[in-house]
């Protein structure tokens, strides 16, 4: 690397941060069933140290996403839980409301049609609004599982009223350091229609909602043929994008290490971000998020290497000579242009990595160091034995 991309490494690996999920971390399935995991955390210190040690050997993820029916029981105080998570060298991300395992919430959540299941909703959403407000958090992080499945079942114009209103009326709620980040999923589990199935309909609600409302994407709630890279270029030049939910996938949500597939389409997606940087003169502000749960793969091993192709790309794109490219663009020399992306996604970064682990005393290989360090081994052993203790029964059948 010549030197002048090496500092514009350095300086990208100065700036980029990326949080890991609590239920990352916990045993988890398919709808069909649960392969167990020794290592699995149990509780949300067990999240919270799994994270820990991610951000331990990586480096760049020092904020957990939580899930407020899962990580917060009620009645706990939360700022004790920001402790915690001090304590494990890591603060709490973004809250995650449940708005989706309620038996109530069988027809919908917001989009329901009976008011007192929407306030109930609500109500919750309140609740995990103050959650974040008592922690320091500066994102709420909204998914719904709301839609339905035959044709006739609802009004789709009436829910989307429905979640309309709901929305305003969470935004109002927001501290002026909050801001609420609207999901979207093409499908699952409603598979005629989802109430907010793609990011035109999350656009719509956000903008209706309030100014700190932003559209979150997941790289996985896409259609296979779909161009992720685009629709993230038009949330950005509409100030509109708030934040990521990073995976890969070969069909759709399939919580995928990330590139373990496409390592190009991230690419190209980080490139969109630094494209508009340098046009703008201003890196926008997003929310940089993991959503992934491993069944297969070591839970913890999975999310280091998520972090670290997430760091390589997000390097990588950043090396793209953007006078070169406008200057291709400009003559419409085609093959130009797509080489000016090609070279820097193929160029060797290793160096920089090397340099910047060595300067922010971070071990030259983390991967390799976390199995070092026998963390995986003890928590498996420890927590073994606390499922015992507790009569916690893994495996039977089906979840």
């Amino acid at each position: 690397m010549t030197p002048k991309l090496l500092r514009r490494a350095r300086e990208a690996l100065d700036s980029f941060a990326i949080e890991t999920p609590s239920w990352g971390f916990a045993d988890t399935g398919t709808r069909f069933g649960k392969f167990f995991q020794d290592a699995a955390a149990i509780d949300l210190n067990d999240k919270l140290a799994d994270a820990g040690e991610v951000n331990r050997v990586t480096g760049c993820c020092p904020t957990v996403a939580v899930h407020v029916l899962w990580d917060f029981k009620a009645g706990d105080d939360p700022k004790r839980v920001a402790k915690l998570a001090r304590q494990h060298g890591v603060q709490i991300g973004a809250i995650n409301p449940n708005l989706f395992q309620d038996q109530c919430y069988k027809w919908g959540s917001f989009g329901h049609n009976d008011p007192a299941v929407r306030e109930h909703a609500l109500q919750h959403c309140y609740d995990s609004i103050a959650i974040g407000q008592a922690v320091g958090s500066e994102y709420v992080s909204l998914w719904f599982a709301d839609g339905t499945n035959y044709p006739g079942q609802g009004s789709i114009r009436e829910r989307k009223a429905y979640f309309t209103a709901a929305l305003q009326a969470c935004h109002e709620k927001l501290s002026a350091k909050q801001t609420m980040l609207v999901e979207y999923k093409p499908f699952e589990p409603a598979f005629y229609h989802t109430d907010i199935a793609d990011w035109g309909m999350s656009y719509l609600l956000c903008k209706k909602a309030g100014p700190r409302s932003k559209v979150l994407v997941d790289t996985g709630h896409h259609y296979s043929a779909q161009n992720i890279e685009q629709i993230v270029a038009w949330l950005l030049d509409e100030d509109m994008l708030g934040g990521f939910h990073f995976n890969d996938r070969r069909y759709a949500d399939d919580d995928l290490t990330l590139g373990s597939i496409d390592p190009y389409q991230a690419f190209r997606i980080f490139h969109e971000i630094h494209f508009f940087a340098a046009d703008r003169g201003r890196m926008p502000k997003i929310a940089y998020m993991i959503d992934q749960s491993h069944n297969e793969k070591p839970k913890i091993e999975a999310t280091i290497q998520t972090v670290l192709m997430a760091q390589e790309l997000y390097v990588k794109a950043a090396l793209v000579d953007h006078a070169a490219l406008r200057k291709a663009q400009a003559k419409n020399n085609v093959v130009d242009a797509e080489l000016e992306l090609k070279k820097a996604f193929f160029t060797d970064v290793a160096p920089a990595f090397a340099a910047w682990r060595k300067a922010n005393k971070l071990p030259a290989d983390p991967l390799a160091d976390h199995r070092k360090s026998g963390y995986e081994r003890q928590a498996a052993t420890e927590r073994k034995r606390r499922r015992q203790e507790l009569g916690i029964v893994q495996g039977g059948g089906y979840a």
